[in-house]
Order: structure tokens, then C-alpha cells, then sequence
């Protein structure tokens, strides 16, 4: 059987059946073994000098026309015309046309070339040109087979179709769907670009332990493990905020980390069990502090990724050069029309509630209705970027009260796009109230799990006995930030090996 090597961008049809299927990858090794056979195992090379990338070619032409260059990459189509062809081939950064020719390259060579397969990864030296169809290309004086692609690509005019494969074989997905590398570059200028602006604000980037010793209180479920030497079970962290807040005890005022987390809970288009966030702390400021940082920070991002403040999602253009800021209560009169300061009572509340339709605890407090009635009537209406502070104390226990209002805490959580992005506090320094917080999420988690290991981080409450300076902190996701400013709809798009359920061989 011919494998058609020599067909247009031919390789393995994605309903090609088993049969046939198996017979290509047959081919594909027998030609290997004759490589073997005749001394030229490409497995055995350990080195190619590389002189030029193919984007470097085509963005500086004029300078590079006529000289000698040495490619290295992905065979990903050839054009058979007899003893002249054309094929092109995918490095790091790019793709570009080479042409070869028997009389150029030799005999032996050339015979060589012919039995080699598309997605072999090959190096070609040769001068750069461009065709009388005026497409750069370089003519080759070398060709080299680096390594054997023993298994197929997806054909190229359908690609790697099947979503679920795509996300398990990144490797293929990336070598078909160039687009794909281009929002994991991004992602990267992305991190790198937070890390830059922080580091210019002062801030210490600093590493904490993934590992914790115990199940703290929070509602995240977490993922456990047993170390052998000190045999004991152990966590990995829910969130990376108490020992941030440790060094901020210590007297690094301005710290952040850039951290995996890792949370045992369920899997959806916004959601993976292992993520990344940016958590920062800053000492002496308030949570009014973090919204300047905020509305510094998008859209700088954007214009440094996306060269312009204003970006498209999902067919939505995205103004993160202009932020609303509304408080809870705020917000909630104005898609709603109820308003908070007009109820005297719970019960007054749970009457407005009941009238707009919103089921409520029969003993909600006044802040808990707040609360249900921003997640029924406004979350889903912030589409532009939108600063929502002062949430009421029944939903925000690790925020400071406000000193003039106690029924609110100084906290914000920011929001584009209908979705969470972000959250800030001004954060809680009394060790008396922490413990007591703490305590009283314990016994939440014991109420809704008899069997939780969970307790009191009682060195966090001995650190902050320390004393802790007023603080002001933010955590963001990075995974949804890169979804935003690279027009991505799910978050398997954005992490390059997101969790997958295993299948059979």
C-alpha cells in the first residue's frame, strides 16, 4: 500500500477506518526500520544549527533576500512535480515555503525526501527567494530528516475537529491549529505583564506552599494526600491569602504571588479544578487602594496584548479604559428598584423579596436579601467593566467592617462581561475577630460535613497577634483575564493541559 506521500497536504483522513488506519502507521514504521537499515536513523541526531526562523525571514525580506538560512520544523504539505517540489514547512514561530529540486540537492537526496512523510520534522539550508507568484520562499541546497513522525496528522482542510481530542492532545492541536499557540503566547505576555507592573509598584514577588499541613474552614473543597515520611494526610491550597498575609505580618509590605490553586469541586466552561490567580497584599491602604490597582492594571494588559484598551469578547466590544463603580445596594436599586435603606426590618426585606419573585432563607437577614437579589437581578447586567463595593457582612467574612456603617464590609468584587473577575478587601487585622470567624466557618463545615478534618489556622490567628498593619488585598483569576483578552469562550482554551476524565486506549 502507498501512503499517497506525495498527495497535497495527504495525511490521515478523520474517517479513515481501522483497517486502512493501520496499515498507514504500518508504513510509516517500515520506513523507519529501512532508515535503520541503511545507517540513517534520525533518532541518532542530537544537534541542528538553526540560523534563521521563518517569521524573521518574511518580516525583514528585503535584507535577508539571496542568503544562505538553515530552517528547522514540521514537514506539513508537499507539492509533487516530478523532480521539482514544493513544500512547506512549520517552525516555532511560523511557515514558510521551501523548493527543491533534484539537481539542487542530488540524486541520493532527493530519493531519500521522496519517502519521507508529512509531519516529519526536517531541516533545510538554502537561499531565501521569492517566487514569480511573489511568495517568499527559500530554495533549498539541503534537506535533512531530523525525526520520524510516526503517526498521521488530521488532515488538514478539517483539522483536529473533536473539541474533547483537542484539549488531550495539545501537541496535535497545536501543530494543525496554529491559532491556538497564538492565545498561549498571549497568555504568557499576559502573566508577564502583571508580573512588570507589579514589580514597579514595589511589590515582592514571593513563593508559598502548595502543600498544607490541614483543612482549613473555607467553603472550597480541597484535594488531600499522604505524606509518607511524616505520615500524614496533607492539602493542596484552596487559596494562597494566609500566608501572603503572614509576610505582610513579617514586614514585606507589598507582596503577590502568581499561584496554582486547587479545588476539588465541579468542572464547567469557567471552571477547572487546578487554575491561576494573582494574589497581592499591600500595607497601609484600603480596599479603595486595590481599585485604582484594578483600573491601572486591564487596561494596561490590554493595550500591551491587544494594542488597544477596548477588546472584543464574544462579538461584545469591551471598554477596559472606562469603569463603573456602584456599591451593593446601588446596584441593586438600579436593576431592580428595590432599595436596601428603605427596609426598617429583615422582615420588610423578605417581603420585598417575596414580591420580586426571590426565594430567601425564612430568616434572612437584610443583607442576605441584598445579596440574593443582586445575583437575581444585576450580575448578568454588568457587561462592561463594573466595581461593586460594600457588600453586606453576611456574605463577606474575611472583610473589615465599615467604621460608619457595620452592616457593610469594605469589599469589591469587579465584573465584565457578566462574570466575577476579581475580588478586594480591606482586609481583617483583629485576631479576636478572626478567631471567632474562623470558629464559626468550622462548624459551618462540620454541620455540612460530620466528617471534615477542617480547623482553626491557629499559627494565621498567633501571626496577626503579631499585629498586622491595616492591608489592603486582591485576588484575581488569571485564566478568565487571558479568555477576555484573547476572545475565548471556555477555559480549556486558555490552560494548555486542562483536566481531562481519562479514557480507554
Amino acid at each position: 500500500m502507498n501512503e499517497n506521500e506525495n498527495v497535497i497536504d495527504r495525511a490521515a483522513p478523520e474517517d479513515e477506518d481501522a483497517e486502512s488506519l493501520s496499515q498507514v502507521l504500518q508504513i510509516r514504521r517500515d520506513k523507519l526500520a529501512s532508515l535503520k537499515e541503511d545507517g540513517r536513523d534520525p533518532f541518532t541526531i542530537t544537534k541542528y544549527e538553526v540560523t534563521a526562523y521563518t517569521t524573521d525571514i518574511a518580516a525583514d525580506f528585503e535584507a535577508m533576500e539571496g542568503k544562505r538560512v538553515r530552517i528547522a520544523g514540521r514537514m506539513m504539505s508537499r507539492r509533487d512535480m516530478g523532480k521539482a517540489n514544493f513544500i512547506d514547512v512549520l517552525d516555532g514561530k511560523g511557515r514558510i515555503q521551501c523548493y527543491i529540486r533534484v539537481n539542487d540537492v542530488g540524486e541520493e537526496t532527493f530519493e531519500q525526501y521522496k519517502r519521507w512523510d508529512i509531519g516529519d520534522i526536517i531541516g533545510v539550508e538554502g537561499d531565501v527567494f521569492r517566487t514569480r507568484r511573489g511568495e517568499i520562499s527559500i530554495h533549498a541546497f539541503g534537506v535533512t530528516l531530523l525525526s520520524k513522525s510516526l503517526l498521521p496528522l488530521p488532515e488538514k482542510f478539517h483539522g483536529l475537529r473533536d473539541t474533547d481530542m483537542r484539549y488531550r492532545q495539545r501537541y496535535v492541536d497545536l501543530i494543525v491549529n496554529p491559532e491556538v499557540k497564538d492565545t498561549f503566547v498571549k497568555r504568557s505576555q499576559i502573566i508577564a505583564g502583571i508580573r512588570e507592573y507589579l514589580d514597579e509598584k514595589g511589590f515582592l514577588e514571593v513563593d508559598t506552599p502548595i502543600l498544607t499541613p490541614f483543612e482549613i474552614g473555607a467553603a472550597a473543597r480541597p484535594f488531600r494526600t499522604h505524606h509518607n515520611t511524616l505520615n500524614m494526610d496533607m492539602f493542596l491550597r484552596i487559596e494562597t491569602e494566609l500566608y501572603l498575609k503572614r509576610l505582610i505580618v513579617g514586614g514585606m509590605d507589598r507582596v503577590y504571588e502568581v499561584g496554582r490553586i486547587f479545588r476539588n469541586e465541579g468542572m464547567d466552561t469557567r471552571h477547572n479544578p487546578e487554575f491561576t490567580t494573582v494574589e497581592l497584599y499591600q500595607s497601609f491602604t484600603d480596599y479603595k487602594g486595590m481599585m485604582e490597582l484594578v483600573m491601572e492594571l486591564y487596561p494596561r494588559l490590554a493595550e500591551k496584548v491587544c494594542g488597544s484598551t477596548t477588546v472584543t469578547y464574544q462579538g461584545v466590544e469591551i471598554d477596559l479604559g472606562h469603569w463603573e463603580k456602584l456599591t451593593m445596594a446601588e446596584s441593586v436599586k438600579k436593576y431592580s428598584g428595590a432599595d436596601y435603606y428603605a427596609w426598617a426590618t429583615d422582615e420588610d426585606a423578605r417581603a420585598e423579596a417575596e414580591r420580586l419573585g426571590v426565594k430567601v432563607p425564612a430568616d434572612a437577614t437584610k443583607g442576605t436579601v441584598l445579596a440574593e437579589l443582586f445575583d437575581a437581578f444585576v450580575e448578568d447586567k454588568l457587561v462592561q467593566p463594573t466595581i461593586i463595593y460594600d457588600y453586606p457582612v453576611e456574605n463577606s467574612p474575611l472583610a473589615k467592617r465599615k467604621p460608619d456603617e457595620p452592616a457593610f464590609t469594605e469589599r469589591f468584587e469587579y465584573f465584565i462581561c457578566c462574570s466575577e473577575m476579581g475580588n478586594a478587601f480591606s482586609e481583617l487585622n483583629d485576631p479576636i475577630d478572626q478567631r471567632e470567624r474562623f470558629e464559626r466557618q468550622v462548624a459551618a463545615k462540620r454541620r455540612e460535613d460530620p466528617n471534615t478534618t477542617a480547623r482553626v489556622d491557629e499559627d494565621f490567628v498567633t501571626a496577626l497577634e503579631y499585629g498586622m498593619p491595616p492591608t489592603g488585598g486582591l485576588g484575581f483569576g488569571v485564566d478568565r483575564l487571558v479568555m477576555l483578552l484573547t476572545d475565548s469562550a471556555s477555559i480549556r482554551d486558555v490552560l494548555l493541559f486542562p483536566t481531562m476524565k481519562p479514557i480507554d486506549n
